[in-house]
């Protein structure tokens, strides 16, 4: 039988340290609590030495929290995360495995046996523990921290609350998968633009500053430049001999920027804008609108009051202008007033989104609505991708071509202008 080294509390506060043999880490815990101590950190010996590694040491600290009354595992110093393709895979697993009729804690160990990485196994280690020591699934991801954020806590809390887990979970896994989707489709749809203007960036900055120079500089003082020739020459002169003001005033500008931009007034404003802005103001509203759609009602339809869905749903729009008026709205449900009608006041939100809704709201099937309308907002924004990616290289390419006929003529106004004083 293995030994395992620990550090421990008595109820008192007294430290003890020592060793003690253990079918495993849970096994050493029990044993510890069953003689009135919490650990504070086990480590398992190998050879007679402490065996510590990163993954598979923990350090557990008492929790003051009235609402978990065990007195040992709460918390883990080292908690490395895992991206949401990861989390919506094991969430499936965990769901597929309950549906086959598995218990909890046997289902946690399935996943934890067939787990490949690094970060997962700790992730699923940790969880057994807690939930091997009595708390809830939802209590003890939240307790890790990232990567269950507000929502997947949320969606675990309704998982333990409704009775219907792997239901639940099967909901949980869709959200994080559709949202993962949307994310590839916003990326795959900027990464040709962003690479298009860097390129039309790095042109023209060689243009002004090494091609433009070259070609002018054996015609000044014999004629009088026209005046693109001579703002391509100030900017040039001014790169060429004050470079490193140029770089302190970006670096100024990007720091100011970010500053200005964090507070919360300022915030506001550009997020609002941004769904003003034509083109993209369109496809961020839609995406933001779907995934707000389809968190809501998942979140409904798996039993959680529509005040916490709201509250949780808030902090997937990743507009603050948006947010702002769901909060708003939630101020106006709490009141006794619809869902409906100052989502409508706010102006940000599509009409049908408020039409489902009122419609859910008087039928009493505001859930079954909800998700039905998701999918109708994800084909929106499947075209609104499809849009932006055919509309925005024909804007980059008449933008490159402003760029590029400016600097042809302050190239060739200055021949022509040779040329008839030759003539």
């Amino acid at each position: 039988m293995p030994n395992f080294q620990y550090q421990s509390l008595t109820s008192s506060g007294e430290s003890r340290a020592g060793t003690l043999a253990a079918s495993d880490r849970v096994d050493a815990i029990r044993q510890l609590l069953g003689r009135g101590e919490t650990a504070v950190q086990i480590d398992a010996l190998k050879d007679g030495k402490s065996a510590k590694k990163k993954a598979t040491s923990f350090r557990f600290i008492q929790s003051s929290s009235a609402a978990s009354p065990t007195s040992g595992i709460l918390r883990r110093s080292d908690h490395p995360s895992v991206g949401r393709t990861d989390l919506g895979n094991f969430i499936r697993e965990l769901a597929t495995a309950l549906e086959a009729g598995l218990p909890l804690m046997q289902s946690l160990r399935t996943v934890r046996r067939q787990a490949a990485g690094h970060a997962m196994p700790i992730i699923l280690d940790y969880l057994i523990e807690r939930i091997e020591a009595g708390d809830p699934l939802h209590q003890a991801a939240q307790d890790y921290g990232a990567p269950f954020d507000d929502m997947t806590v949320g969606m675990l809390r309704a998982a333990d609350a409704s009775g219907r887990m792997s239901e639940v979970l099967h909901q949980l896994a869709e959200l994080l998968e559709r949202s993962v989707e949307l994310r590839r489709e916003v990326l795959g749809a900027t990464l040709y633009p962003m690479i298009v203007a860097g390129l039309i960036g790095i042109s023209a900055t060689i243009l002004v500053t090494v091609l433009v120079p070259k070609l002018i500089e054996p015609l000044q003082g014999q004629i009088r430049m026209p005046w693109p020739t001579q703002v391509l020459l100030s900017i040039a002169s001014f790169l060429g001999s004050y470079w490193y003001w140029a770089l302190i005033g970006i670096v100024l500008s990007v720091f100011g920027w970010r500053t200005w931009s964090s507070t919360p007034q300022n915030r506001y404003r550009i997020d609002y804008y941004k769904l003003q802005a034509p083109l993209v103001g369109k496809l961020l509203r839609d995406v933001a609108v779907a995934r707000f759609t389809r968190t809501l009602g998942t979140l409904t339809s798996a039993g959680l009051p529509i005040l916490e869905s709201l509250r949780i749903t808030n902090a997937t729009l990743g507009n603050v202008a948006m947010m702002s008026a769901i909060d708003e709205v939630a101020e106006e449900v709490t009141a006794g007033k619809s869902l409906a009608d100052p989502l409508e006041k706010s102006g940000l939100f599509p009409p049908l989104l408020i039409q489902v809704i009122n419609l859910g709201e008087r039928s009493g099937k505001l859930d079954s609505m909800l998700i039905h309308a998701a999918t109708a907002f994800d084909r929106q924004v499947n075209n609104s991708v499809k849009i932006f990616t055919k509309a925005l290289p024909p804007v980059l390419l008449i933008v490159m071509a402003l760029m590029g006929g400016f600097v042809l003529a302050a190239i060739l106004l200055p021949l022509l202008e040779l040329q008839s004083m030759v003539g």
